[in-house]
């Protein structure tokens, strides 16, 4: 769906609606460490529903919270590694001569 606007001194604007799979697919040429970190945080909560019955005596409210946590961790941590490497290729592997 697109949409059309004309201003008085300003050219046509058109503004499209964005699919999931073409959002997806620009976040991850944007951030390719993105789809690593939505993977990373499906894996600790897939693991922690198969965990969840293995949970012995520990309440369902705490062992929630732990998973959260762990997911949390898993996909920050899958972030900030890709934001130094991205920092990395911009500042320090430009710097250096090239052979």
């Amino acid at each position: 769906m697109a949409l059309t606007t004309q201003t008085n001194m300003r050219e046509d604007i058109i503004f499209e609606e964005e699919s999931q799979s073409s959002k997806l697919s620009r976040k991850t040429k944007e951030s390719p460490m993105f789809p690593i970190a939505i993977g990373l945080c499906t894996l600790a909560v897939g693991y922690g529903a198969y965990a969840y019955k293995n949970k012995g005596k520990m309440s369902t409210s705490v062992y929630l919270m732990q998973l959260r946590v762990g997911a949390q961790g898993a996909a920050v941590g899958a972030l900030t590694l890709g934001m130094l490497y991205t920092m990395y290729k911009q500042h320090v592997a430009r710097n250096s001569p090239e052979k």
